[in-house]
């Protein structure tokens, strides 16, 4: 007890004679701590935001949102499809879509602080003739007409490697073999913008645990972050994909056989599946969007109905060969069991890409900017129509599409193309998938 009393007059005695010094001691150090706040980033560089990105791209294939960052291209795309001017400032064509005149905005600027002129543009397509006739319009010579050709240009533009005309500068990439395996963008007045590739959403998600990236985007599984107090989770519906059956039409259990298929469709209870339903495809934010084609509401009765006219032995033989992602094994696995409850056998097989042999795949589809659609419903893309369907109806209005320039008319050719193409159901079409956002808080 005397010790205690000893220290307490000791303190106080020593506070009340230095209190001067112990005050300006107290104001030095947290002047000090301020100036080292400010100082440390201008001198060293604040702390960069390190974000996580799913998938493996070589330079020239990165996703365009990241493009975006550093580049602009001659036009724009909205969320409803609609071409809109970027460094154009407007376009024409005057043979109805073959050659294609892009009119440049003056006094735009390359990050290196030259001009943007059409020298500089540097654009490369195969079979595509490119003219640059003066400082601000270049020419695009097709070889046959294509209406969607405005869209194709929105895809960001470089003088030279990724030095563009955006708010970001690229200050650094690295690679890993031929893949891209960080890129450094950079802003004045911001901290610096860190993207890292990961393979696939687990090597992601473990970035993420292991305080390599503070931020993941665009996950479909939120697992088990959702879970986490110190882990901030947004969500959104991306009606720019659709998650979809694709059948193989030319395998023996569904070539003609258009009952079965539709049973099938009737068969699975989309609703449980996804966020939205997705009854078509193309977005439905898209002008050319039909929403009066046949939706294929669950309904058992009706499958079963349409499966009267197959014969038993038949019906009885058919086993389909359900192949889909490890992120998709619960969709595939719940829509087996609903196609068993109307007498249909399945099993789901995992595979990480496309077999060459398979009934059926389940998998995640990006919709193309444009309503054109030619590569993945025409019957000569064998190899990228995924439903390896063949129909000439279908076939003609994806041609008519690409050649008619009134948007009016180009919306009615695609209606009819998602009415027509519903009611062959080569694929099923089941949910627009949620898109996931990780921030560490």
């Amino acid at each position: 007890m005397r010790k205690l009393r000893y220290w307490i007059r000791f303190i106080t005695t020593f506070i009340s004679r230095f209190k001067g010094l112990l005050f300006l001691g107290l104001v030095s150090g947290l002047f000090i701590f301020v100036a080292l706040r400010v100082m440390i980033p201008l001198l060293f560089g604040a702390n960069p935001t390190r974000i996580g990105i799913t998938g493996r791209y070589h330079v020239e294939e990165l996703p365009q949102f990241i493009l975006e960052y550093s580049g602009d291209g001659l036009t724009r795309v909205d969320d409803g499809g609609n071409v809109k001017p970027a460094l154009a400032e407007k376009w024409d064509t005057k043979d109805g879509g073959k050659t294609w005149t892009f009119y440049l905005k003056k006094g735009v600027y390359w990050h290196d602080g030259t001009e943007v002129t059409s020298e500089t543009i540097n654009y490369s397509f195969n079979d595509v003739q490119i003219e640059r006739t003066d400082l601000y319009s270049i020419v695009f010579k097709l070889k046959e007409k294509f209406i969607p050709f405005p869209s194709v240009v929105s895809k960001p533009v470089f003088k030279k490697g990724l030095l563009g005309t955006g708010e970001w500068k690229v200050k650094k990439i690295s690679l890993v073999g031929a893949y891209v395996e960080k890129i450094i963008f950079t802003k004045k007045d911001s901290n610096d913008l860190i993207f890292r590739f990961y393979p696939t959403e687990e090597h992601t998600k473990l970035a993420f645990k292991l305080g390599e990236v503070d931020k993941i985007v665009d996950i479909i599984d939120p697992k088990p972050f959702d879970e986490w107090n110190t882990a901030d989770v947004r969500s959104d519906v991306n009606t720019n994909r659709h998650v979809s059956i694709f059948l193989n039409n030319e395998s023996s259990v569904f070539k003609d056989n258009k009952n079965l298929r539709q049973a099938l469709y009737y068969a699975i209870d989309k609703n449980s599946l996804g966020p939205m339903r997705a009854i078509g495809p193309i977005s439905p934010k898209s002008w050319a969007f039909n929403p009066q084609v046949k939706t294929y509401d669950y309904d058992v009765e009706h499958a079963k109905e349409l499966l009267k006219d197959i014969p038993d032995e038949l019906l009885e033989s058919i086993d389909i060969k359900l192949v889909t992602t490890p992120l998709l094994l619960d969709v595939a696995e719940k829509v087996s069991s609903d196609w068993r409850v109307i007498g249909i056998n399945s099993s789901v097989l995992v595979s990480s890409i496309l077999p060459s042999e398979y009934d059926a795949f389940l998998a995640i589809y990006d919709i193309p900017k444009d309503p054109d659609q030619y590569l993945i419903w025409h019957s000569t893309q064998m190899g990228t129509n995924i439903s390896k369907f063949n129909d000439p109806r279908i076939d003609k209005l994806l041609e008519d599409g690409r050649l008619v320039i009134d948007q009016e008319e180009r919306k009615k050719i695609y209606w009819d193309f998602q009415r027509f193409l519903l009611e062959d159901a080569p694929t099923l079409f089941l949910y627009h998938p949620m898109s996931y956002s990780i921030t560490r808080k």
